[in-house]
């Protein structure tokens, strides 16, 4: 099997949709020997902020010396993103060697329980880290948190960044529902920290803490000396707050695996975490691209942008998925550029360039507002403006960093790897 054989067959495995439930991942890691019984994590869930959070912890323990496991979703260019080792991705040749382990075992499941995209890769995750020896693994949720594959870990210590909409068809319409999703990783008596603010999801996390005698370290009450570090390597106010989450829950399991305030000031100062306001700088042109992919998102960027570049308008690029609320996320964005060119992903999920420009129009009537049927061509729309801003969801800042040439793929286009369906 070659590399671009694996990555077709877990292409293939999409077929299968998403499922929520424990009950199939639980059986595959128990066939391919329960390997997350030999590794300790630290599970993140949250609306937003938690793979910034992932990204913050996983250097703060590499920089106190410790060996990490990484694992987060989704990719923005090359599937190998989604597997880390001291922050370097998973070789080619290991993922093709573990779709080949993992081929025989699979097909012991009949059609109607057979494993997701997502539930075989987690398992792929457990094996790699358990064979590398790592010394704490960062486990990011993939969608919601009681019921997601990923659940089937137990944690030294649980973390929930934020609550905010989004997945509503999946997760519930309110941000108690939310909350209850993402508070089921909270393990009995494993200690959880969280940096939700709001007092309705807040509630259902004490709640939920409570119930499970699961000690809950909220961050505003918090004696946190070293967030405000992160501001050096991630701007904006909620990236301090991740920061604030991070320190937490390194904090919380100090016992078990003790860090220094040096490791934790160091590893803030030097977390990169790319999509989340990144610059990249074209000749005189800055550009800063970010994956504010639902409303809670927007708000931070929104208010992220007043912090770093007062007064300065950005042209706005702008692409996003049709299972967004784009409408809400444009009211909040669209009015923020004097240009806005409305981009087309390269998904079929995307929401067609035409109807975005219409949102737009309606969001910033003022706006001199353009249309692109491809990132390529929106890069060409705006090469003359001084500042650009590219948003809308991670897909889309994964198709921009590999256009410009900052990252790229593995192999073929993997990007379509991200494109998922419910199950049914």
């Amino acid at each position: 099997m070659t590399y671009a054989e694996a990555v077709q067959h877990l292409y293939d495995l999409q077929l299968f949709g998403a499922r929520f439930g424990l009950d199939v991942p639980e059986r595959l890691a128990a066939l391919a020997g329960r390997p997350q019984d030999r590794l300790r994590f630290i599970h993140v869930a949250g609306t937003n902020g938690k793979g910034s959070v992932c990204a913050m912890l996983e250097a703060i323990f590499r920089s106190a010396g410790l060996k990490t496991g990484l694992y987060t979703s989704p990719h923005l260019v090359s599937f190998t993103e989604r597997l880390q080792v001291n922050r370097t991705n998973i070789p080619q040749a290991d993922v093709v060697r573990l779709v080949e382990r993992l081929r025989p075992i699979l097909a012991t499941f009949p059609p109607d329980e057979h494993p997701t995209f997502f539930e075989v890769v987690t398992v792929m995750a457990l094996m790699w880290f358990a064979e590398q020896q790592v010394d704490i693994v960062i486990w990011e949720t993939g969608l919601g948190g009681r019921l997601d594959a990923t659940n089937i870990v137990s944690p030294l210590v649980s973390a929930i960044t934020s609550i905010g909409l989004d997945h509503e068809k999946w997760l519930g319409d309110t941000l108690a529902k939310i909350a209850a999703e993402k508070a089921g990783i909270i393990k009995p008596g494993v200690p959880v920290v969280t940096g939700v603010l709001d007092s309705e999801p807040l509630r259902v996390i004490e709640a939920v803490a409570a119930e499970r005698n699961a000690p809950l370290t909220g961050v505003p009450n918090a004696a946190l000396s070293l967030a405000g570090s992160a501001s050096r390597s991630l701007i904006g106010a909620h990236q301090r707050n991740n920061a604030a989450v991070a320190e937490a829950a390194v904090r919380a399991i100090a016992a078990t695996i003790p860090v220094n305030d040096a490791a934790i000031r160091f590893g803030l100062e030097n977390t990169f975490w790319p999509g989340r306001l990144q610059q990249i700088r074209r000749g005189q042109q800055l550009l800063l691209l970010d994956g504010a992919h639902n409303p809670h998102g927007a708000i931070a960027l929104q208010q992220a942008l007043r912090e770093g570049f007062s007064g300065r308008r950005p042209a706005l690029v702008f692409g996003a998925m049709k299972d967004k609320d784009v409408r809400a996320i444009l009211d909040l964005l669209a009015p923020l550029g004097r240009r806005i060119v409305a981009t087309k992903i390269a998904s079929e999920r995307a929401f067609p360039a035409n109807e975005l420009a219409k949102l737009c129009r309606q969001a910033n009537p003022a706006a001199l507002v353009e249309e692109a049927q491809s990132v390529g061509e929106a890069l060409a729309l705006v090469e003359d403006a001084p500042f650009v801003l590219l948003t809308g969801s991670l897909y889309f800042v994964g198709e921009a960093l590999e256009v410009l040439g900052v990252l790229r793929s593995e192999g073929a286009d993997e990007k379509a790897l991200n494109d998922w369906k419910p199950k049914g």
